[in-house]
């Protein structure tokens, strides 16, 4: 059978809070035996954050987030989908392909200490966001670079 050129993917996956905080080991076994299942080569995986949701998820109001860098056949990732919707201990996932990153890269970032920037989900949390250290934010949309 023919093997495909593994690609690097990257993939969040959204666990609720309270019970990533009653068996974190065995969440984390989940999430690696799901890329294991697909054959995937994973790079890093660790807990990026918890928060609050801004609605509820299968009545959870928190959750606990899982960011993990991997190598896979593009023809496995459906297959991965499948699983977390199957999954009960896995609310949501996103998985990307990382074209814009190496996996040196992927290596740097995953040392680095520094939590990631969060994403604004609506204009009115970017306005009352305050600005990254050394950015200027535009008054138009049109001027931001």
């Amino acid at each position: 059978m023919e093997t495909g050129v593994k690609k690097l993917y990257e993939v969040m996956f959204l666990i609720d809070s309270a019970e990533a905080a009653k068996d974190w080991d065995g969440i984390i076994e989940l999430v690696t035996k799901m890329l294991n299942k697909i054959d995937a080569q994973i790079i890093t995986l660790k807990k990026w954050d918890e928060r609050p949701l801004a609605y509820s998820i299968k009545r959870c109001s928190r959750g606990t987030y899982i960011l993990a860098y991997f190598k896979a056949d593009g023809r496995k990732i459906t297959e991965l989908e499948r699983d977390v919707l199957l999954s009960e201990r896995v609310m949501r996932a996103l998985i990307l392909r990382t074209e814009h990153l190496t996996e040196e890269d992927v290596i740097k970032l995953a040392a680095a200490k520094a939590p990631p920037v969060p994403v604004a989900v609506d204009d009115t949390v970017a306005q009352n966001a305050p600005a990254a250290a050394g950015t200027e934010v535009a008054d138009n949309p049109e001027q931001q670079v």
